[in-house]
């Protein structure tokens, strides 16, 4: 792993924003994205930039189950907020949070990652290690799935939800499996909260109990965390 200290979220939004371009100038045809508050000022660079997207497919991680496309929750609303309003691709795929039928969506989204090799992948970190929405436990060669999220994971999203029981308990995800096969991967983490998911990701052993872990068994991955997150970091 490439890992890279920045003072706060806007210089390490910069350094992601900035690989990003790089990437498109370099030739990637396929963008992996997340959703989130990491990713936000990463976003907010790349519509500032004169970056275009328009010849490129985006293919996103994960989506709630149960939430329509223009719910103000969804990752579909998310990506539109925040990056493809402004910043169009070609063709852009997140998983259909209605689908009738989980089986055919995750089959769908399979061959949609099988059709389109990512070649760079955007990532945050939960609190307990989850990338994407592969929750500790999660097998490291899984492709699609419907997950069920744990406490943790839905105690964390509840911030963006008027009641607690309106959150989301389960959600469409990409698996560790699609992730480890993009070619490049960044994943960024911010504040004090992501601090000991970003030890045990980097410096601990690699296990099911911290899914980011296995980044650590896979080439041209880089890390941009803050102070805050580093802060338990043995080499920092």
């Amino acid at each position: 792993m490439n890992v890279i200290i920045v003072k706060d979220q806007v210089e390490g939004g910069r350094k992601a924003a900035d690989m990003v371009i790089d990437a498109v100038k370099n030739g990637a045809k396929v963008l992996g994205l997340a959703t989130g508050s990491t990713p936000e000022t990463m976003y907010k660079d790349l519509i500032a930039s004169d970056v275009d997207f328009t010849k490129m497919t985006s293919i996103n991680l994960d989506e709630y189950v149960g939430l329509a496309p223009d719910d103000d929750q969804s990752y579909h609303y998310f990506m539109a907020k925040h990056l493809f309003d402004a910043k169009p691709f070609a063709k852009s795929y997140v998983p259909n949070g209605l689908a009738k039928d989980a089986d055919a969506e995750t089959e769908r989204y399979n061959k949609v990652i099988a059709d389109n090799p990512i070649d760079l992948q955007v990532l945050g970190l939960g609190r307990n290690g989850h990338i994407g929405f592969n929750e500790p436990g999660s097998p490291i060669d899984a492709q699609t799935r419907k997950v069920a999220l744990t406490e943790s994971t839905i105690e964390a999203n509840s911030r963006n939800f008027e009641r607690e029981e309106d959150v989301p308990k389960f959600a469409y995800s990409m698996g560790i499996g699609s992730i480890m096969k993009s070619h490049n991967i960044i994943l960024m983490a911010w504040g004090t909260e992501k601090a000991d998911a970003v030890k045990g990701m980097i410096e601990g052993p690699v296990t099911p109990d911290c899914p980011a872990s296995i980044l650590q068994k896979k080439d041209n991955v880089t890390v941009i965390v803050d102070e805050a997150a580093a802060s338990k970091l043995s080499n920092k």
